[in-house]
This record gives C-alpha cells, sequence and structure tokens, in this order.
C-alpha cells in the first residue's frame, strides 16, 4: 500500500507560490496536520510525501511503484476535487490504469465531488465501490 501525505517546511517556503484568484494555503499548517493515524504506515508500507495537489508531482511515486511493477492503482482520498484528481490525471498520463474508491472519497464542496466523478473520473478510468474493489482483489 502506498499512503500519502501532505506537509511542508515549518517557514512555509515550500508552499505552492502561484499566483491565482483563490489561493490556497498562506501559511505552513502545524505539523499534527500531515500525520497518518495510527498504526499507519504498516510494515511493507511505502509513505510519499507530497507538497503540491498531486502525488506524482515532484515526488518518487512514479519510481517506486515503476520498480515494484505497479500497473493498476486504486485512488480514494480527502480532497476529490484538488489532490484526488490531480493524481489521477498524472496517473493517467503515465499509462497507469487507476480505480476510483468512489464511497472512500471525500470533499469539501459536493458539487466539485459530483463533478470530479461523474465528468472527469470515468475518462480516466474506473470508478468502483470499496466492496467491489475489495471483492475483485479477492477474486
Amino acid at each position: 500500500m502506498v499512503l500519502v501525505n501532505v506537509a511542508w517546511s515549518p517557514d512555509g517556503g515550500d508552499l505552492p507560490g502561484a499566483e491565482s484568484d483563490l489561493p490556497g494555503l498562506l501559511t505552513a499548517p502545524p505539523a499534527a496536520f500531515s500525520e497518518l493515524p495510527a498504526g499507519l504506515p504498516a510494515e511493507g508500507d511505502i509513505r510519499v510525501t507530497k507538497r503540491h495537489w498531486g502525488a506524482f508531482t515532484g515526488t518518487d511515486l512514479d519510481l517506486q511503484l515503476r520498480r515494484r511493477g505497479v500497473t493498476r492503482i486504486v485512488l480514494a482520498g480527502i480532497s476529490t476535487s484538488i489532490g484526488v484528481e490531480s493524481t489521477a490525471r498524472a496517473a493517467w498520463e503515465n499509462s497507469y490504469g487507476v480505480v476510483f474508491a468512489e464511497d472512500a472519497t471525500t470533499d469539501m464542496d459536493a458539487d466539485a465531488h459530483a463533478h470530479s466523478f461523474g465528468k472527469i473520473f470515468p475518462r480516466l478510468g474506473r470508478v468502483r465501490s470499496t466492496a467491489e474493489i475489495i471483492a475483485a482483489l479477492d477474486a
């Protein structure tokens, strides 16, 4: 399993800084922001820390997956229309098969979440429930 968290330096010097009409974070969040739940990662899991929206940008995620012969990934996350969608686009562009765990993904903006799942993700891969994904893995 690959677990991706997001973190920045305490001074915020590595926060994405492009100008936009709706800027994101202006200062680095507290260190606890990037902590994973107890028990994660487990032995053998890969942990990737990102500093941009997508998990491929500026990380060794692609290298870690390719070295292990991974060709298909399952995506879930807490920011459908930003982090998950950015990661999905890069995965598709890098020729990974992508499966989206719809009931394990959320967004603070319900309309943006619905747009990603209704319009974008079906073009990038397969949208499934976690039950369907687990059943396919067990088969």
